[in-house]
């Protein structure tokens, strides 16, 4: 018998949940054949299998949450066959891994461990010089932010893995600087929140402790539109077109230098709202695109979002965000920027409005606009010329 154990999927994180299993126990596999799903932070990837063999028995069930390493199933391996090491990126990194699977990466499933690893500095703590130092991404961008080194912080977590806390530690952020602790009572393990909450959770926590948030609000007349229907779309190029106009607000911010990195191409981030709570896939280089263009990459990526096919990728180095939260209900609201970008534009629902006229009221179709941008590096005056240029674009009849 051998066993595999949850590898690590190159997501920096210390866990996945099981959304599914795509075989049974006693079922025969070959090598590479898709074993199960697991959901971590905002992605669903497919796990293969390392074997050919007889699946013995699963550790884990559909809505269970395994540590990385943690059995997860058993086979009878026919012949000691498993997957070729040559067919990952980080297969020389796991070569010393034992036979139960602890820690591989399996079949075609990239992994690096740039995305979780940084290499300790020299003299900065006890550790070996050459010794990896472990941490989730969002860790990691906590540290770079308080100005600490990860290589000094003392690591808490599972395997070596310096945590949020191990960061505030060492950046003598404590418990009394967060406050005292609430106490809800009656709380159990089933009402911990998981996967996308849990990721939600994070980064909005992240956004509030990080950012000094201001919003400004204005509507888009839009009573002179040839076809009516596709505001998303409409709102996409108007970001386009306002990045352009003032190109400040379409670039990521680094406190600790403090840095402003402006970007030449637009790579939009969408929220969509599932019944599992709200992911954000991104769009890339939307001011090349035109607007049949954009209609079938929204469509596209809408589609795989709610069928949770889209990938790790498609949810990163986004430059700004859009959220039409008007499609359900709410006229304006405060949209939270999430670093490292700064800006995001939220749309309300449409309206019809009484509106001053050349000679007398007139009632036009108005789209209202909440505009949040990170106060520490864009000014009143960059946010209110985006914004205008969007208006302004907003405004044209097609």
């Amino acid at each position: 018998m051998t066993t595999f154990n949850l590898p690590d999927l190159g997501e920096g994180l210390p866990e996945a949940e099981i959304v599914a299993w795509h075989v049974h126990e006693g079922d025969s596999v070959n090598v590479d054949q898709p074993l199960l799903s697991v959901e971590t932070a905002k992605a669903v990837v497919d796990v293969p299998s390392p074997y050919t063999g007889r699946i013995l028995k699963f550790h884990a069930q559909a809505g269970d949450t395994v540590e990385t390493g943690k059995p997860l199933v058993d086979f009878d391996v026919q012949g000691g066959a498993k997957a070729p090491a040559a067919q990952t990126p980080s297969a020389s990194a796991h070569a010393a891994a034992p036979a139960t699977g602890q820690g591989m990466v399996v079949g075609h499933m990239a992994s690096s461990d740039e995305e979780f690893v940084d290499r300790a500095i020299a003299g900065g703590t006890r550790r070996r010089s050459g010794e990896r130092v472990r941490a989730a991404p969002a860790v990691r961008m906590l540290a770079k932010r308080l100005n600490v080194d990860l290589a000094s912080c003392r690591a808490t977590g599972r395997r070596g893995l310096v945590t949020v806390d191990d960061v505030l530690a060492r950046a003598n952020i404590g418990s009394r600087a967060r406050g005292p602790a609430i106490v809800v009572p009656g709380l159990t393990d089933a009402d911990k929140l998981r996967s996308t909450r849990k990721a939600m959770s994070q980064s909005m926590s992240l956004s509030r402790d990080e950012i000094a948030m201001c919003t400004v609000f204005d509507d888009a007349d839009i009573e002179g539109w040839k076809k009516r229907g596709d505001v998303t779309v409409r709102l996409m190029r108007a970001i386009a077109v306002g990045a352009k106009a003032q190109p400040s607000l379409n670039a990521w911010f680094d406190p600790s230098g403090p840095s402003r990195k402006v970007l030449e191409h637009v790579d939009l981030a969408i929220a969509v709202d599932t019944g599992e709570g709200l992911i954000v896939p991104v769009i890339r280089n939307i001011g090349a695109q035109s607007i049949p263009e954009l209609r079938e990459s929204l469509n596209q990526l809408k589609e795989r979002t709610r069928n949770r096919t889209v990938t790790p990728e498609e949810m990163r180095d986004y430059t700004f965000t859009l959220s039409n939260f008007g499609t359900m209900a709410g006229r304006y609201a405060t949209p939270l920027v999430v670093p490292p970008s700064v800006a995001i534009l939220g749309a309300g629902k449409t309206q019809r409005d009484v509106v001053a006229g050349a000679t007398a009221p007139e009632i036009h179709t108005r789209i209202p606009l909440s505009l949040t941008f990170d106060h520490r590096c864009i000014t009143g005056g960059e946010a209110c010329r985006f914004l205008g240029a969007v208006i302004a674009d907003l405004s044209l009849p097609e």
